[in-house]
């Protein structure tokens, strides 16, 4: 094991240990992180998704900023804007908004309306902010982690579906299984007592080794027939009435050019995760179903029989063979 995978599996656990039942969420973060991604996270309140990008923040030496998001939230509460200053030589001068840091918390991304969320995936795509005519690029390490409650719809703006494709990943996060619950309540009391206490200074993993492991991430290798199977299976959402009668039935739109890029890229992640130089069906088929939940849209079919997009990305992978 090189020592970037080392330092990267050392985050993995110390954030494991802080949001216990919760693994799968810590690896989707962090491949994300690899692949200079952005993550959209769903799940219903108290499941640790405020704590896991906090906890994220407290490991790697990075900074954090939380948004809130709200109704009544503007653009320029997200981006800056730019202050009259009279006595100085530019009477304009750019504040900068929360966007400026290395990690970005976008709490409950639905409940702002359509312009805010577009300044946050311009943000996400563009890697800059341009107010007044001028643009501000964002830092080297950046990372946006939306979350939104899937049960609540009064007051939300649902993001659009061509919206969601900006998002590397759609992770839904579940409910932890009894033990790990037990574990939580464990882990609560201790943290309440070691409050006001001394606390050990934990030497926070620099953002050089992101940097280099996503180097070694690029020479991972794609092989002619990895590369085809994962168009293979975005193909099958387009056009799945070749393979499928079922899928015919189920799937009203079929995945950009984009969910084959973003396969290639967390399937690399997953190789090097595991200490492969090279990406195996079983890379593609580990990451594949939060690649491919936000951009597929189902049919009326499909919902009014409780067909969930899990259902259909499973079908996908038993029709779809490696070439």
């Amino acid at each position: 094991m090189n020592s970037y995978l080392e330092r990267i599996k050392e985050l993995e656990t110390r954030m494991n240990a802080s949001i216990l039942g919760q693994e799968n969420v810590v690896e989707r973060i962090l491949i994300v992180l690899l692949a200079n991604g952005n993550l959209l996270l769903e799940g219903l309140p108290g499941l640790a998704k405020t704590r896991a990008i906090r906890s994220l923040s407290q490991n790697l030496d990075a900074g954090l900023s939380r948004i809130q998001f709200t109704p009544d939230l503007l653009p320029s509460d997200i981006t800056g804007t730019e202050v009259y200053q009279p006595e100085a030589k530019e009477s304009f001068i750019f504040q900068k908004g929360p966007i400026f840091n290395n990690l970005i918390l976008a709490d409950e991304i639905n409940r702002a309306p359509a312009k805010v969320q577009s300044a946050l995936l311009e943000a996400m795509e563009e890697r800059q902010v341009t107010v007044a005519g001028n643009s501000h690029k964002l830092d080297p390490l950046f990372m946006v982690m939306a979350t939104q409650n899937p049960i609540e719809q009064e007051g939300t703006y649902p993001l659009p579906e061509a919206q969601m494709d900006r998002f590397l990943m759609h992770v839904i996060v579940n409910y932890p299984d009894k033990q790990s619950e037990i574990e939580v309540l464990n882990l609560v009391r201790s943290e309440e007592r070691s409050k006001g206490g001394e606390t050990k200074a934990i030497e926070s993993i620099p953002q050089d080794v992101i940097f280099n492991a996503r180097k070694e991430i690029l020479d991972i290798n794609v092989s002619e027939a990895i590369q085809n199977y994962i168009v293979d299976l975005v193909n099958a959402t387009r056009y799945p009435e070749k393979y499928s009668e079922n899928l015919a039935l189920w799937i009203d739109y079929g995945a950009s050019p984009r969910a084959s890029i973003a396969l290639d890229k967390c399937a690399r992640v997953n190789a090097w995760l595991n200490e492969r130089d090279f990406v195996s069906p079983e890379d593609v088929r580990a990451v594949v179903h939060d690649i491919l939940r936000h951009r597929i849209s189902s049919s009326y079919e499909a919902n009014a029989e409780g067909i969930s997009k899990t259902t259909i990305i499973d079908e996908l992978l038993k029709q779809v063979a490696v070439a």
